[in-house]
């Protein structure tokens, strides 16, 4: 693990890595900001001669930033209760794809949302099968199936023996083999991009046939945007739900992005994000769509 205070580079490093385990743990990236930036002014609060003898500020800054984590997951459940409608992970947008004049990426270093590896363990699907996890079973199996820390280390997290943190990972590991389907970019790539085109056309019969007959659509707009409050269920309604947006919305304009790692749409109405669309999608068919149109989840999509 890296250490702090060992050069800019290995600051950023370490930071960056502590992001990536934190939006993990959280499914937000504002969260995940906020719980690295608790971790480090704990560091920093500490008495110089107590920081001299920890002899890895990493291991420690990573134990910290869990803590705080799995205490966010536990008040989290109590405020989900409260939260208007269905409540979803926090979208990444992948900068690369993002026309910015003349070095803009460059400016939007500093956002956490860039600092994030996008893999198979950031996808909305994998997200969602996170938030089914108890907070212990969530770090626990972040902590050693995703960044592979030691059972022992994760103890010192939770409170509780190796062989306890060993069973909650299976636990977790458990949901997510029975959750998870295959999915890759390149096979969700164009049933993406013949969504667009059905929804764009209001081809309510095209998108009937890409869409599984048991396909489950999810909206979170968080009492801050308009949509639908519960789960739509069944390809003819979710199509149809689809085709009605698009009558009710003139002027918004349908974009190919990749929504946390896999390729997703983006709606813009005047140069402005109003909605992420997330797909699961396997044999041509779409399994799953996840909504993100509550505007405090969209802030790393301004642009």
């Amino acid at each position: 693990m890296g250490t702090v205070g060992s050069g800019v580079r290995g600051a950023a490093d370490e930071r960056r890595r502590l992001i990536n385990v934190a939006y993990r743990l959280l499914g937000s990236v504002t969260e995940a900001e906020d719980a690295v930036q608790d971790a480090y002014a704990r560091w920093y609060a500490l008495p110089p001669g107590r920081r001299d003898r920890i002899l890895s500020p990493g291991a420690w800054l990573t134990t910290v930033t869990s803590r705080v984590c799995l205490d966010l997951l536990g008040s989290a459940r109590a405020r989900r209760e409260r939260y208007v409608g269905a409540w979803l992970p926090e979208p990444l947008p992948d900068r690369t794809e993002w026309d910015h004049p003349g070095g803009a990426d460059l400016a939007l270093a500093a956002d956490p949302a860039d600092q994030i590896v996008t893999d198979e363990s950031v996808t909305m699907a994998f997200l969602v099968v996170l938030e089914s996890m108890t907070p212990a079973e969530r770090v626990a199996f972040v902590l050693h199936d995703v960044f592979r820390y030691p059972f022992a280390e994760i103890a010192d997290v939770l409170g509780r023996s190796p062989a306890a943190c060993k069973q909650l990972a299976a636990s977790a590991r458990r949901r997510v083999r029975e959750a998870r389907s295959p999915v890759t970019a390149t096979g969700q790539v164009d049933v993406v991009r013949h969504v667009k085109e059905a929804w764009e056309s209001r081809d309510i019969a095209a998108l009937v046939g890409l869409l599984d007959p048991a396909a489950v659509m999810t909206a979170d707009g968080g009492g801050l945007a308009g949509t639908a409050l519960r789960p739509i269920e069944g390809g003819a309604h979710i199509a149809r739900y689809m085709v009605g947006i698009a009558d009710r919305a003139p002027g918004l304009e349908l974009l190919e992005r990749s929504v946390n790692g896999l390729p997703g749409l983006v709606a813009r109405r005047a140069g402005a994000v109003t909605t992420v669309a997330a797909f699961d999608a396997t044999g041509g068919h779409v399994n799953r769509i996840w909504v993100v149109r509550n505007p405090e989840k969209l802030r790393s999509w301004a642009g």
